[in-house]
């Protein structure tokens, strides 16, 4: 037959097992304010994106500042659906993949 704890082990065993759930919760505390930090991050950096490349379509087509919201995405959306237009971005599209692809044999060159 198993031995019975006493009252004052039981009690220590629940005060160890109160401490081990309070580093637990302090853990998952962490873990969410590092991801939480880190969705920040990423929403930042859209931001400043979404900024910058907004502010060079205004210094390119300085005419763009005069057009409503509604009138500003109809231009983009007709500007876009040009045939010349989706060949560049095809293009641009394509040297953005050779580029990355060129980055990665330069480090796995580098790697040995």
């Amino acid at each position: 037959m198993p031995k019975q704890k006493i009252i004052p082990e039981l009690k220590a065993e629940i005060a160890a097992n109160e401490r081990q759930l309070t580093q637990l919760r302090n853990k998952q505390q962490q873990l969410e304010n590092r991801a939480a930090y880190y969705e920040k991050g990423d929403r930042r950096k859209r931001a400043h994106r979404l900024i910058t490349r907004g502010a060079a379509i205004e210094s390119v087509a300085p005419l763009a500042k005069v057009l409503s919201e509604t009138e500003f995405y109809s231009f983009v959306e007709k500007a876009f659906a040009l045939p010349d237009v989706k060949a560049l971005l095809r293009l641009y599209g394509e040297l953005q993949d050779l580029y990355q692809l060129d980055l990665g044999q330069k480090a796995a060159g580098n790697a040995h």
